[in-house]
């Protein structure tokens, strides 16, 4: 079983001096034995897993899930560890754990899907922007400062920046910045508009409209247009009620019939 020793030999108090059993480990072949051996060193190395995991609990991540993540991150360190190169298993073990933290945030964290590259430019642009806050005064860095820092051009710096803003969604329940009255996201969504459908129809009857006699077009332009009654109609042509009514409901079959028989030949 690992043990541990002093802060003189390992820089942490959660680092057990497991350098025999990291070589027997390796001497071993596969069984029961070696495996005991396995999960007891992953076992001995949790805490310092647990310490890298709480790096990261300011991220919108719960600690333990970021504690699996970790500890898978460990257990793949353990597998892969070869002592025969003579580096301390720690060296080796905390890129390791921190390198699969990362790549947890980068997979699985984001709301949107945003590509690996542009994921690389934010963490890139925000790690700058938060050395920078520390030298300027009153105010963020610029754009130009940040590309100068990080030795990105300026649409780069910008891509990571938009990116930043694709890690995580608001609710549409969410009130809205400065509303003050209880107003959400979700009730300055917009909603189709009905004007579209009139839109659409007047532009299907507009050439079907040219083609009628220029006094029904007229009939036509007064009823709908003016939204004069029949009889006012028939008053201003010299004409009877009924006369306009039927010719109201011809000019408006004939054009219907047109229309569909278009709509027909498409």
């Amino acid at each position: 079983m690992p043990s541990r020793t002093g802060a003189k030999t390992h820089p942490h108090h959660d680092a057990p001096d497991t350098v025999e059993d990291f070589r027997r480990l390796a001497a071993l072949p596969e069984g029961p034995e070696r495996d005991a051996l396995r999960d007891a060193l992953v076992r001995a190395w949790l805490p310092m897993a647990h310490r890298l995991a709480g790096r990261f609990r300011s991220r919108g991540e719960s600690y333990d899930d970021l504690c699996q993540v970790a500890a898978l991150g460990l257990v793949k360190a353990v597998d892969r560890y070869d002592p025969d190169l003579g580096n301390a298993f720690e060296s080796y073990a905390v890129p390791t754990v921190t390198g699969e933290i990362k790549r947890h945030f980068r997979d699985h964290m984001w709301t949107l899907h945003v590509p690996r590259r542009v994921q690389e430019l934010r963490n890139r642009v925000r790690h700058a922007s938060q050395d920078l806050s520390q030298t300027v005064q009153g105010r963020s860095p610029t754009v130009a400062e940040i590309a100068e820092c990080t030795g990105l051009t300026e649409d780069e710096v910008r891509t990571g920046q938009s990116a930043a803003e694709s890690f995580s969604a608001l609710s549409l329940d969410a009130e809205m910045p400065g509303s003050g009255d209880g107003w959400s996201l979700g009730d300055a969504l917009g909603g189709p508009d009905p004007a579209l459908d009139t839109v659409v129809d007047r532009e299907a009857v507009k050439d079907r409209l040219a083609e009628l006699p220029e006094r029904e077009r007229a009939i036509l332009y007064m009823r709908f247009f003016d939204d004069m009654t029949q009889n006012s109609i028939a008053q201003e042509l010299g004409l009877s009620q009924m006369h306009v009514s039927r010719l109201i409901s011809r000019s408006c079959g004939r054009v219907r019939d047109q229309v569909m028989g278009d709509t027909g030949d498409a």
